[in-house]
C-alpha cells in the first residue's frame, strides 16, 4: 500500500497554494493519497499547528508522511527538515511545529533538506518552500526514497521547541498552561486528563473556580465548565459559549 501524506497548513482555501502543493506531489507520484488535516490554522500560529498535528499523528497508519507548513520564518534562517519517527515521517520547517509530536515519538533520524535534486526547482522561492522543498520531499519519502538522500544529517537534540511550560504536579495540585483554542472557543490545557482520574476536581483561574465535569451540558448554558476532551487533555469551556472571549485567556497562560 502506498503511504499517505497528510497536509496541515495555514494557507486557507481561498488561494491555490494547497492545490499547487498537491500538484507537485502528484507530479512525482500520482498514486499517492493526500489527506487534509486542516488548512484553517490561524496565520503564523505555530502553536495551533503543533497541537493539531500532535493529536492527529496517532490515528494514521504506519509509514504516513505528515507534511506541515506554518512557516513565518520561510526563506530566513530556520531549517527545512524531514524527520523519521516510529509511526512515519515529519516534513516541514524547524520552528517548533513538530515539538508536540516529538514528545510522544522522539525523532529517530533527521535531515536538513539541502539536496536540491529533491527540490522541485534548484532555485526555490523565498516565500513558498511548501511547493518547492517540502511537498517534493514528502512525495519522495512516500514513494520509498531513503531519508538520508534528501539532505544533510542533523543532531535531533537541536530541534526547536515551543516555549509552552510543561505541566507539573505539586502537593497543592497541578499546574499547567493553555496550549490551544479550538474553533468553539474551548481552551485546551496541556494537563493530561489521566492526571485527575475519577477524583472530584476543579480548575482555578484567579478567583474563578471552574468545576470539573464529564460533559459540556453538565452546567447551565453560559456557565464555565472544565472537562477531559476527546483529545485526552483537560479543557475549559463555556456551555454554548466561547471560553476564550469570555475568560480572556491565551496560549501559554497558566492554569
Amino acid at each position: 500500500m502506498m503511504p499517505l501524506i497528510t497536509l496541515l497548513t495555514d494557507f486557507g482555501d481561498r488561494d491555490a497554494y494547497v492545490g499547487i502543493m498537491k500538484g507537485v506531489i502528484a507530479s512525482i507520484n500520482p498514486a499517492i493519497t493526500t489527506i487534509d488535516l486542516s488548512h484553517q490554522i490561524p496565520p503564523q500560529d505555530i502553536a495551533s499547528a503543533r497541537f493539531n498535528l500532535m493529536n492527529a499523528v496517532p490515528y494514521f497508519p504506519a509509514g504516513t508522511v505528515h507534511l506541515a507548513v506554518v512557516d513565518p520564518g520561510v526563506g530566513h534562517t530556520r531549517r527545512a527538515i524531514a524527520l523519521r519517527i516510529a509511526p512515519g515521517f515529519l516534513v516541514g520547517p524547524d520552528n517548533g511545529i513538530f515539538s508536540g509530536v516529538l514528545r510522544r515519538y522522539p525523532a529517530l533520524l533527521g535531515v536538513e533538506l539541502t539536496n536540491h535534486r529533491s527540490w522541485s526547482t534548484s532555485r526555490p522561492s523565498a516565500t513558498f518552500h511548501g511547493r518547492d522543498i517540502f511537498a517534493p520531499a514528502a512525495a519522495y519519502l512516500a514513494t520509498g526514497v531513503e531519508l538520508e538522500r534528501l539532505g544533510t544529517l542533523i543532531d535531533t537534540t537541536t530541534l526547536v521547541e515551543l516555549a509552552i511550560p510543561a505541566p507539573i504536579q505539586t502537593t497543592a495540585g497541578i499546574r499547567g498552561a493553555i496550549q490551544y483554542c479550538d474553533r468553539f472557543g474551548n481552551l485546551v490545557t496541556n494537563i493530561p486528563g489521566k492526571w485527575v482520574g475519577s477524583r472530584n476536581w476543579f480548575v482555578n483561574l484567579g478567583s474563578l473556580r471552574i468545576p470539573g465535569r464529564r460533559t459540556y451540558g453538565s452546567v447551565e448554558k453560559g456557565k464555565p465548565v472544565a472537562l477531559i476532551g476527546s483529545h485526552g487533555w483537560i479543557e475549559i469551556a463555556i456551555n454554548c459559549g466561547h471560553a476564550q472571549s469570555q475568560l480572556q485567556l491565551k496560549v501559554t497562560d497558566p492554569v
